[in-house]
């Protein structure tokens, strides 16, 4: 099958990575709606860089169920995880090394920012991610 083009990025052409049959938990659904209502300063930083198709034409998800876990942020077209890893994170290497096998294990990869880049210089997030983008779909 023929690799299909998602988009380009400074010229250089990115391809659809869609990972079908992703497991989800029904009844993390209620949680999803509360964590976007929380306003995560971060969060929505990053959001209002990427929604919209904003950020080089990908759609990215917010709060999106995956397994048992939601994610900050994903992309389905290149079976994408942004996760933004704020102080909370310090206290569940253990849970975060499981929930990073769980989602590599299904075929995903996962772009990690710190809260604190994302608050104190996002324009190094997004060449980061771009170059993330471009490192693994090109």
């Amino acid at each position: 099958m023929e690799k299909q083009i998602l988009t380009q990025i400074d010229g250089i052409i990115i391809y659809r990575n869609f990972v079908e049959n992703l497991p989800y938990d029904p009844h993390l659904k209620a949680l999803t709606k509360e964590k976007r209502k929380m306003g995560i300063l971060s969060e929505v930083l990053f959001w209002k860089q990427v929604r919209n198709k904003s950020f080089h034409h990908i759609d990215f998800d917010r709060q999106r169920i995956i397994g048992n876990y939601i994610v900050d942020f994903y992309v389905k077209t290149l079976g994408l995880v942004v996760e933004i890893e704020g102080v909370s994170h310090d206290f569940k290497q253990e849970h975060d090394l499981e929930r990073t096998n769980f989602l590599q294990n299904l075929g995903l990869k996962i772009f990690r920012v710190t809260d604190y880049d994302v608050k104190q210089n996002l324009s190094f997030v997004m060449k980061g991610l771009e170059d993330f983008i471009i490192e693994n779909y090109s």
